[in-house]
């Protein structure tokens, strides 16, 4: 999930929330309360999740993506071009 995604569904919990405790005749400091711990249920959330994503990838060796990131470059390369620091102007 991205991050703005993420930014727009806790609005839109914590307004939930907060409409919810309005609506049942809370107090400001209870509504405030109830925000608080639902945000903050939210963030661990999202925190767990990202890390059980990066946690559950086996790890690539430097040598393997360095052979994909030159595999994707050269891909993009027109034929005939050189790869070189040197730019000429024609």
């Amino acid at each position: 999930m991205s991050l703005p995604k993420f930014i727009v569904g806790m609005i839109f919990a914590l307004a939930i929330v907060i409409g919810w405790s309005y609506f049942d005749g809370a107090s400001a400091g209870t509504i405030l309360f109830r925000a608080v711990v639902c945000a903050v249920i939210i963030q661990a959330g999202y925190f767990l999740l990202v890390f059980a994503m990066i946690g559950g990838t086996t790890p690539t060796s430097a040598d393997k993506a360095r052979e994909a990131d030159r595999g994707t470059i050269l891909n993009k390369v027109a034929d005939g071009e050189k790869l070189s620091a040197r730019r000429s102007f024609h």
